[in-house]
């Protein structure tokens, strides 16, 4: 299994665009992409990213396929539009906490 680690902070003005595109399109789009989300996490305070989302694929080809895909390409500038600081790895899934 292969893991995608992506962090992002949201733009101060774009809070409520972005919880409705949180609700109505990022796991619609993630799942279409055929990355199975598997944990996402919001930090209140600290340093650091406010926003770690992770997906995972089957293998290493699957999540290539969909990093090089228009419809991530789509993804992207939506997201972009609404957050900042946006970063993502992929590496292979284990069952702890990864970061």
């Amino acid at each position: 299994m292969v893991k995608i680690i992506m962090v992002w902070n949201i733009r101060e003005e774009k809070e409520s665009e972005y919880l409705e595109f949180l609700t109505q399109e990022f796991t619609k789009t993630i799942l279409g992409l055929g990355i199975q989300p598997t944990d996402a996490w919001y930090a209140v305070w600290g340093k650091g990213p406010q926003v770690l989302a992770g997906g995972i694929t089957e293998t290493y080809q699957e999540m290539e396929a969909a990093l090089h895909s228009q419809e991530w390409v789509d993804f992207r500038k939506r997201l972009d539009g609404l957050v900042t600081d946006f970063e993502y790895k992929v590496v292979q899934h284990t069952e702890a906490f990864q970061l």
